[in-house]
């Protein structure tokens, strides 16, 4: 039995003293002047916008890889997945702006193999050269059917932290929350040759809730003895 994805109190934790703090100096600020709040109050409720977290609901289906973030498909194309030994692949993108929801979640059921952060520049996301140039965190993931799922979260021009709560060995299941990324960044998705996308670019996607690949199936033809 699945346990529960992190509880969604629709503000992301990763907000909580940000939006504490902005709350403590509006107070302060809107003592001694309303006008001069107005700043302070524009942060605070940009702030609540981008660390909300709404739970989603998953669609059933064998196979599915789930979007692991909010935003707009960037890339789909056949490319060599640098974190998984350079074995080809296909890679899905999504860019995520100022005002999408930053909170990743998991693509695909598995285990995680390996978890490598690298420190970079801060391109804009949007760009292709942003997969191996930017600041980077990814998380390589092993099916139940033993395929290879890569999820790379990808810093962008004003994003300074990335984080992950996940741990190398953990089972995760498709669509738990596991990571988020501050202030406009990338979601890179590596996926078995023989995946069929569901998206194109140019498409807005949701976390979750939307289906960006169906995987290959994997015969196991090779496995039974005459």
């Amino acid at each position: 039995m699945k346990i529960p994805p992190y509880p969604h109190p629709v503000i992301a934790r990763e907000g909580w003293l940000i939006l504490i703090g902005a709350v403590i100096v509006v107070v302060l600020v809107s003592a001694w002047s309303a006008w001069a709040s107005i700043p302070f109050w524009i942060f605070a409720l940009f702030a609540l916008q981008f660390f909300r977290d709404p739970a989603r609901e998953a669609p059933e289906g064998q196979g599915l890889v789930l979007c692991p973030a909010d935003g707009r498909i960037v890339c789909v194309e056949d490319a060599a997945d640098p974190y998984a030994g350079g074995r080809q692949a296909l890679k899905i993108s999504v860019f995520m702006n100022v005002f999408n929801v930053h909170s990743n979640r998991v693509p695909v059921d598995g285990a995680v193999q390996s978890i490598e952060y690298f420190p970079g520049k801060f391109f804009n996301a949007a760009l292709d050269k942003a997969s191996l140039e930017n600041e980077r965190n990814a998380m390589v993931l092993e099916t139940t059917d033993g395929q290879t799922v890569t999820a790379v979260q990808v810093a962008g021009l004003v994003a300074k932290r990335i984080l992950c709560h996940a741990r190398i060995g953990q089972s995760l299941y498709a669509g738990q929350r596991y990571g988020f990324i501050r202030f406009g960044s990338r979601v890179d998705v590596y996926l078995p040759p023989g995946s069929r996308p569901r998206v194109a670019i140019g498409d807005k996607v949701k976390a979750t809730s939307t289906v960006l690949a169906e995987l290959p199936v994997r015969s196991r033809d090779n496995d039974s003895t005459p």
